[in-house]
């Protein structure tokens, strides 16, 4: 059994891309001008023996065969001829007076002589181009009123207006040519700057691109930054000031415990409840959520409370007071006041050793203040210490805290003077 031949697909050929104009300029300019000077020789062959003489016809001939001649050199020499150069002059030159003369023994022969209307202006410099045309309409017009020289007087007329319709149209077309050519430069130049312009803004985009993910990396530097700080800010101002108030109340029960039992009793349920206090407030802060104190009570009794603790644990006198309307505000604004209260209090009870101490909180038309005023032993505000890490960050958290809702905290205080604490807010009432 044998097998049956392997069957394959037909080889077919890609189709060939499709000619530009300039390839088909160039095949006419090559093989156009045989083809026309044969279809005028065949066209005047034809009418030869009604227009023409035998001498005429042999000098048509000769005139023919130097044609041929002069188109196969060219067809060699035009490659290697830059336009505009003394062999394209040459060739015109000669081409034209050929078909002037034969365009004078046969008027048929002017469908070989408008060739000079398609290369004039690569062939001649620009200065004779105009001439070049001047010169083809003449042979046109001179085919077309019956041949030259112009027989009668009416041929003469018809010469002289055909001319001028010949030359007239001829210019016509060349000036046009002339503002397409323009143009089409002007379009190019204007293509290629567009290139140049999407090339720039493509650069641009990508170094934009470069710029936007710096941005987000500097932006997420700065959000890790202040969360830092806002974590230390709320550190400071509860965990610290929390173990403060625990150390005092343990030093309290070392002091008494032998002496008497109950008072110990009492300062270590103080302690016990500064340190779940402070640890409720710590997971809050981690959280990014409002002081305890908020939780149950607007600003102004959040801040009684406080005031009242404070000086039941120091055993120092502070008095509270609010001016103005009183009305609920945003929870960040109450609870950036809250957080400088317990601040300012926990810097007097540390250092101002104060007997009196007077927080007053004023309602206004468009903003919060908070006063925080004590007796105490003052300081210099400008030789206070900055943030470190065993200390001296109260005031800059202060100022930070109030900064992050567009408020300002001022410092008033002299050695001996006592310390004046005022911070300031936007009165953004709560929605």
């Amino acid at each position: 059994m044998t097998s049956s031949p392997r069957r394959t697909a037909p080889f077919v050929p890609a189709p060939a891309a499709p000619a530009t104009v300039e390839q088909r300029w160039e095949q006419f300019h090559r093989y156009g001008p045989y083809a026309v000077l044969t279809l005028a020789v065949l066209v005047a062959a034809v009418a030869a023996d009604l227009i023409m003489t035998r001498t005429e016809m042999y000098a048509a001939g000769v005139l023919a065969v130097a044609a041929y001649g002069l188109q196969a050199w060219w067809g060699r020499a035009r490659p290697r001829t830059a336009p505009g150069a003394p062999a394209g002059v040459a060739y015109y030159t000669g081409r034209t007076l050929l078909a002037f003369a034969l365009s004078w023994l046969n008027p048929f022969f002017a469908i070989y002589a408008a060739l000079s209307y398609f290369d004039v202006e690569p062939l001649l410099p620009k200065r004779f181009v105009r001439a070049g045309l001047l010169t083809t309409a003449l042979t046109l017009a001179g085919s077309q009123s019956g041949g030259l020289p112009p027989a009668s007087l009416m041929n003469w007329i018809a010469f002289g207006v055909l001319y001028v319709v010949n030359a007239t149209l001829a210019l016509f077309f060349w000036q046009v040519g002339l503002r397409e050519e323009e143009k089409a430069r002007v379009q190019a130049a204007t293509i290629a700057e567009l290139e140049r312009t999407n090339l720039r803004l493509e650069a641009a985009m990508a170094e934009n691109a470069a710029l936007h993910a710096q941005l987000l990396v500097q932006a997420r530097e700065a959000g890790v930054d202040d969360e830092r700080r806002r974590l230390a800010a709320e550190i400071h101002d509860t965990l610290a000031q929390g173990l403060t108030g625990i150390i005092a109340q343990l030093q309290v029960v070392t002091s008494v415990t032998d002496r008497d039992p109950r008072t110990a009793r009492v300062h270590l349920e103080r302690a016990a409840a500064l340190a779940r206090h402070s640890l409720g407030e710590a997971r809050r802060s981690v959280h990014n959520l409002a002081p305890v104190a908020l939780e149950h009570d607007e600003l102004t009794g959040a801040l009684e409370k406080t005031v009242a603790t404070w000086a039941e644990q120091h055993r120092v006198r502070a008095d509270f007071t609010v001016t103005g309307t009183a009305e609920p505000v945003h929870d960040e604004v109450a609870a950036t006041l809250l957080r400088i209260a317990g601040e300012a209090l926990a810097n007097a009870g540390r250092h101002a050793r104060a007997s009196r101490v007077g927080i007053t909180l004023s309602f206004m038309d468009d903003e919060l203040t908070l006063d925080v005023r004590d007796d105490g032993r003052g300081f210099d505000p400008d030789a206070a210490a900055p943030a470190s890490r065993s200390g001296g960050f109260g005031l800059g958290g202060m100022r930070a805290r109030a900064e992050r809702i567009a408020g300002t905290v001022e410092v008033e205080s002299e050695p001996g003077g006592g310390t004046a604490v005022s911070a300031r807010v936007p009165l953004v009432r709560q929605v």
